[in-house]
């Protein structure tokens, strides 16, 4: 039996659950469609899943692209536009590279928790939790990964903040049990420019190795605002980005959880 395309397939963890939920569904059903029917290994389709998530709030700003190859390479992505053959090179930029691993640290608690309360009552349970911590550090994240999923379960069990859990506030969701943290932004949380200029000049070094079969290659860079390690409440000296030189036709910074998009080239 073909296998029909679920929610699951979109909300794989949470983040690109978030990406999808408030942003337009059908293209993205049809596309992740696609790639599960392609002979790419899983941890591809997975990938790829991730990677046209990204991608779905630059449809707003270009809704007449059409997709003519979802699992190439080099570029990531071959779409089609007016006419033109377009050439999509998707790369998300990091902006605080010292929380990736606490936050990869932190999603493997989070998936063993929710596991304990799927397995205790999935229809009690389910929802969306937002945590916010108390100062937390990696030595304690890898020191008291046990007693911190206790301490989350704890808290959602009992409807109140326990151990290493300052606050918790609760969405509803009808199926499973997701949980993450509270962003708030920092009002002064800044991007630097020179970050996303560095990751411009590393793809102009692969430029050559591109598809030659497109009309024009785009580079898109994402601010995933839905990870600790990515997001940002500005960009600091925005202004430096006008001044990069670059083979790609144009280039683009999207940040997805709203969809601002700035205009490199």
């Amino acid at each position: 039996m073909k296998k029909t395309f679920t929610d699951e397939d979109l909300v794989k963890n949470l983040s690109l659950y978030y990406l999808n939920r408030h942003l337009t569904k059908k293209p993205i059903e049809k596309y992740h469609r696609q790639i599960d029917s392609s002979t790419l290994h899983e941890r591809e389709k997975y990938k790829k899943k991730a990677e046209i998530l990204l991608l779905n709030s630059f449809l707003h700003h270009f809704p007449e692209i059409q997709f003519e190859n979802l699992i190439c390479e080099s570029p990531d992505f071959i779409a089609e536009i007016h006419g033109k053959k377009i050439g999509i090179e998707l790369t998300e930029v990091i902006n605080h590279l010292e929380m990736k691993k606490i936050e990869s640290q932190l999603n493997k608690i989070f998936r063993q928790a929710e596991m304990l309360l799927e397995n205790e009552d999935i229809t009690k349970f389910r929802g969306v939790y937002f945590l916010e911590f108390r100062n937390i550090s990696m030595i304690d994240i890898l020191e008291k990964h046990e007693e911190m999923v206790q301490n989350i379960y704890k808290s959602i069990r009992k409807e109140k903040a326990i151990g290493f859990v300052r606050k918790i506030r609760k969405s509803p969701h009808r199926r499973n049990v997701f949980i993450t943290h509270d962003y708030n932004l920092n009002l002064f949380d800044g991007l630097c420019s020179e970050k996303i200029i560095e990751l411009i000049h590393k793809k102009n070094e692969k430029y050559p190795y591109y598809d030659r079969s497109v009309d024009e290659c785009w580079l898109v860079i994402v601010s995933d605002m839905n990870s600790l390690a990515s997001r940002y409440s500005f960009i600091q000296n925005k202004e430096n980005l006008q001044k990069i030189h670059s083979p790609f036709h144009k280039i683009f910074h999207l940040e997805n959880m709203y969809g601002n998009l700035t205009n490199i080239k």
